[in-house]
């Protein structure tokens, strides 16, 4: 392996290590008298999480004048968003990575933080590797910067993505469970759906595998209709409907620009400007106990108490705190019924992006290999040169099963499948678990399978006495997006002024 691949394993090591220690400081801290013998911290809001949506909401309260702690258990700021440097101040990114067109909260925080943005690297041709064969096609189509240039799917691909973006216009982006066509769509899967309304071909089953398992982390036969249909409707802004294309595209889409620095630079700008007395890393919250007259987090080290608190973790990590007195059934059930999805990014290192040279976007679509969907992620100036590949849901499960040695040699075969043999020989190869992050269980976004709007979506913008919610999957706009969790600050953030 690497050098890059082992500085990324013993970052994890270490993560995980701090973890074991937390785990046991807690327990040694469990006892009343210990409990009182922690330093305590006030502030008029305690923010639980230290990603976008965490930093959000604390700047936000902060500039209104109100006092916050946020308490992070890792020993970095950003949550998803977790930069790889590079050397000459370059950078690569292990989370999120991209932002487009209508995604203006995200982009108007970017700007408050001197953050600027580039575009991503579109020029050229795409590549589609299906049944052993290799094709190109323009970068300009429709459907992930384009429709891939296949026959047999080309109807099934327009149909569907017709259907699926007329149904999302029927879907309120704040309460998708009140559609009326809820119960219908909330009781089966996407993949069910679209078996019953298009050919079902084996080609277009698999594609439609390559497109949730970036998207989401899983498979169609794991998502809810209803839930892709509200995904749909979300991404978008209140003067733009959401579309089912603007999720994959790059031009126009999602994966329009990057931004420079990182997308990790925003949130460790916010932190800096709230001050390292006010972002306390490696502590992780352990209990939330709600008194008459405001709350009291517990963490390993300290309690901190305030008036409110605002919870911006995954779900995954939300229901492992404590609540006294405990949360609501709905609240509970939600919880259960949001498992984040399955996502590993690898990384390959090349001295320049040969694939320009032979007038290839890097962007490519493939049904063969671990890797479903490839981008270049490569600096402004192109050095070094690097190809990021996407392998979520199913492939992943399978891909972790394996020896390094031959995951690695998996990755650079599918590229070069798709870009030619120079891709065999990279200067470096890095791969990111987000499984294996135990302070975020999965990536990039929580699933909801069948049956979970329905019965428990309403509880969940919903405060629950002192305690508010935010993270990406809790906004209305761009859930799942860095555009999502920015916006969930900013609500959780007003929410909390109005009461205090």
């Amino acid at each position: 392996m690497t050098p890059a691949a082992n500085s990324s394993l013993t970052r994890r090591k270490l993560i995980q290590t701090g973890t074991a220690g937390a785990l046991a400081a807690a327990m040694a801290s469990a006892s009343p008298v210990a409990a009182a013998r922690k330093p305590q911290r006030r502030a008029d809001v305690i923010v639980v999480g230290a990603g976008y949506a965490g930093l959000t909401a604390a700047y936000r309260i902060a500039a209104k004048g109100r006092s916050v702690i946020v308490l992070e258990a890792r020993n970095r700021v950003g949550g998803r968003a977790y930069n790889h440097p590079l050397p000459g101040g370059k950078w690569s990114e292990l989370g999120a990575t991209f932002v487009g067109p209508t995604q203006d909260r995200v982009l108007k925080l970017a700007r408050e933080t001197g953050v600027g943005t580039f575009p991503t690297y579109n020029a050229g041709d795409n590549a589609y590797r299906q049944d052993g064969l290799t094709l190109t096609y323009s970068s300009t189509t429709p459907f992930f910067g384009t429709a891939p240039p296949d026959p047999t799917v080309a109807a099934d691909v327009a149909l569907t993505v017709a259907q699926l973006d007329d149904m999302s216009t029927k879907v309120p982006i704040d309460a998708p469970w009140t559609a009326q066509s809820a119960v219908e769509w909330d009781t089966q899967s996407l993949l069910t759906w679209v078996k019953n309304n298009s050919s079902g071909s084996p080609r277009f089953m698999d594609l439609l595998q390559i497109a949730t398992e970036p998207i989401f982390g899983a498979e169609a036969r794991d998502i809810s209709l209803l839930f892709a249909l509200f995904y749909i409707a979300a991404s978008g802004n209140k003067d733009n409907p959401g579309t089912f294309e603007r999720n994959f595209n790059t031009a126009g889409g999602a994966q329009e620009q990057r931004m420079l620095g990182g997308t990790q630079l925003v949130p460790i700008r916010l932190a800096k400007r709230l001050g390292t007395n006010h972002v306390l890393l490696g502590a992780p919250a352990r209990r939330i106990v709600q008194t008459k007259n405001g709350v009291r987090v517990e963490s390993d080290n300290l309690n901190a108490y305030g008036k409110r608190v605002i919870v911006a973790t995954p779900p995954s990590l939300a229901r492992r705190i404590q609540y006294e007195p405990g949360l609501p059934q709905m609240r509970r059930q939600l919880f259960q019924h949001m498992p984040m999805g399955t996502l590993i990014k690898a990384e390959v290192f090349y001295d320049k992006p040969f694939w320009r040279a032979k007038g290839l976007t890097g962007q490519g679509l493939t049904d063969e290999g671990p890797i479903s969907v490839t981008f270049d992620i490569s600096p402004p100036d192109g050095k070094p040169g690097i190809l990021m590949g996407f392998i979520g849901g199913d492939r992943a499960r399978v891909f972790q099963k394996q020896s390094p040695a031959a995951r690695r040699q998996a990755v650079l075969k599918s590229l070069a499948q798709l870009f030619g043999n120079e891709a065999l020989k990279p200067k470096e190869y890095l791969e990111f678990s987000w499984v294996t992050e135990p302070w975020t269980r999965g990536c990039p976004v929580s699933v909801l399978a069948p049956n979970t709007l329905l019965r428990y979506g309403a509880a969940i913008r919903r405060p629950v006495g002192r305690i508010h919610w935010a993270g990406t999957e809790t906004s209305t706009f761009w859930c799942g997006y860095l555009d999502g969790a920015t916006r969930s600050g900013e609500r959780a953030a007003a929410e909390v002024l109005e009461r205090i």
